[in-house]
């Protein structure tokens, strides 16, 4: 009798935890979009990410924010002429959203499909893959998007009239906390 006590209190227990909301944090991120041209590579550089994510009934859903303006290559000149041709004044905010199921957020893998919006247009990543470690309630993940020119529909911008290739992957480190 006793046993079926601590069996059903258990029970109750788990499934109340499996049901109670939890937050997610971005504690801190570096996002690089990488492009390449004939005559140069290019890396630029953002720290300005904001995130949160929301647990419910076993699944998560997560949204990333970041200025498009806070990308920063080292050049003011690519910078700004990087602004215009992603129309970064009319859609100043790249976004990524996805959902995990909550038991996976334990895995040293993620498997994820993104939705990201940028330039004004709407993309979708299936599968994409980040290794993520785990120190406690912090969680390390690193990966790379494939993002690419056209999936925006940006015109390539060109240096001497050559356009530049039309992969501009986007490696993202990122350290999230269950708040």
């Amino acid at each position: 009798m006793r046993e079926n006590r601590l069996l059903a209190f258990l029970l109750v227990t788990l499934t109340a935890f499996a049901q109670a909301d939890h937050s997610w944090i971005l504690d801190q991120s570096t996002l690089t979009y990488h492009m390449s041209h004939p005559l140069h590579e290019v890396d630029g550089v953002s720290h300005a990410a904001k995130g949160k994510g929301v647990c419910h009934a076993g699944q998560c859903d997560f949204l990333l924010a970041v200025p498009v303006k806070s990308f920063d290559s080292g050049d003011s000149n690519r910078d700004l002429h990087m602004l215009q041709a992603t129309r970064g004044a009319e859609f100043p905010i790249v976004t990524v959203r996805f959902r995990l199921p909550e038991a996976a957020l334990a895995a040293a893998t993620l498997d994820c499909d993104l939705e990201v919006q940028f330039a004004g247009n709407t993309a979708h990543y299936s599968h994409v893959v980040f290794r993520q470690v785990i120190q406690g309630t912090e969680h390390h993940i690193t990966g790379t998007v494939p993002s690419t020119v056209s999936d925006f529909k940006i015109d390539p911008p060109s240096f001497f009239t050559v356009p530049i290739k039309n992969e501009i992957p986007v490696r993202v480190d990122m350290t999230w906390h269950l708040s």
